[in-house]
């Protein structure tokens, strides 16, 4: 399951490149904006001349350090994101001329707080719900004054002619990953889940969104073409799974190789940089920020109350990629999507007649066992 097509080991080892581009971007004068969520708008920075850099917060090894001045029972994301900066062992956090922070769960907004101690940190105060005129005109103002911080900071002016070409840019990308998500929807899919989250997740890390649209059109069709000729990665008798819950990164990685090897494929992720991040564009012929408004204040996170746009979504992806069984992921002490599991559960059971498996992990190895055994069971029931 874990051995990459030649053909998208570029995407796979993206993070690690970019790497070496930031510090090429920074000795050529450019300027790095940090981000660590989805409700960044990527095209206001990009609009800026900026790069958006997703910084490090997903792996096990900076936790200990983050510990030292982090309650133990925290989410691990925050913790990681935390250590990786404190030890500076995060290049893009290292190379970043600001970082951009967003009030959604409590642990990252006191996180911030902390960060901007160290580096230039502007907060964006989005709405806690997505619904009525007030929570737009909150996010509008939210936009209006990310577009405004960064004039000041990076000592720019962003046009309304670049807005609109950053949007247009951006749309183009989410199209080109939308078209390539949709090759799981085939039985059986050309690819594992597995290399499916690594090319999504390598492009997080890419820069060049020109080349990336172009090799991401690449890959769709040297997918196809081997698809055609009769290669099957997976059988076509693996149980079609999505994966929802929190952020998965490599350390969560341990869910999706229990699935894959015990007779499941993912064909969708739900998850923040999954499917949804790529559903919703930006309306081209309106007014830039009430466009972006739009767009992004319908994001379906579990921080907004209520969430039923997580839920239509839900909806729709079981039925369009086929599903026959859903996988919730929860980090420890993410409290948000651990109390909304309650709901996914009951309309995954009850709405969709489907079942429902809820994991609750961190990033550690400890469980693998375990994990292993229910994952087994659970799809040997489909």
């Amino acid at each position: 399951m874990n051995k990459l097509p030649e053909f998208i080991k570029d995407f796979s080892e993206a993070r690690r490149n970019a790497f070496v581009k930031m510090k090429e971007i920074k000795d050529e004068g450019g300027k790095i904006v940090g981000v660590y969520c989805g409700f960044a708008p990527w095209e206001v920075i990009a609009a800026s001349g900026a790069v958006a850099a997703w910084l490090c917060g997903m792996d096990e090894e900076p936790i200990e350090d983050a510990e030292k001045y982090l309650p133990r029972n925290l989410c691990p994301l925050i913790k990681s994101s935390y250590g990786f900066a404190i030890t500076e062992k995060c290049p893009f956090y290292y190379f970043s001329d600001m970082l951009l922070g967003e009030t959604t769960c409590d642990g990252k907004k006191k996180m911030y707080e902390l960060l901007s101690e160290m580096k230039p940190m502007y907060v964006m105060n989005i709405p806690q719900t997505p619904y009525g005129q007030d929570s737009y005109d909150y996010y509008k103002k939210a936009i209006i004054k990310l577009k405004e911080e960064l004039e000041k900071n990076l000592k720019v002016e962003i046009t309304e002619e670049k807005l609109k070409e950053t949007i247009k840019l951006r749309n183009r990308e989410r199209m080109a990953l939308r078209d390539y998500y949709s090759l799981s929807k085939l039985c059986p899919p050309p690819m594992t889940g597995y290399n499916l989250r690594r090319v999504i997740q390598g492009t997080l890390y890419l820069s060049d969104k020109e080349k990336e649209i172009e090799d991401i059109n690449n890959i769709i069709r040297e997918t196809m073409k081997k698809y055609n000729e009769g290669e099957r990665p997976v059988s076509k008798e693996d149980k079609r799974i999505l994966v929802t819950g929190c952020p998965l990164g490599d350390s969560t990685e341990k869910v999706i190789e229990a699935i894959e090897n015990n007779g499941g494929v993912v064909v969708c992720y739900e998850n923040c940089s999954g499917a949804k991040d790529e559903s919703l564009l930006v309306d081209e012929e309106k007014d830039a920020v009430d466009a972006l408004t739009e767009r992004y204040l319908r994001t379906a996170c579990a921080c907004m109350s209520p969430n039923d746009n997580r839920i239509e979504y839900l909806d729709y992806l079981i039925d369009e990629y086929e599903v026959e069984g859903v996988v919730e992921v929860i980090l420890q002490a993410c409290h948000t999507y651990n109390v909304e599991s309650d709901r996914i559960k009951i309309f995954v059971k009850n709405n969709k007649k489907m079942p429902y498996l809820k994991i609750e992990t961190d990033y550690s190895k400890k469980d693998l066992g375990q994990l292993k055994t229910r994952v087994e069971a659970f799809i040997e029931m489909l």
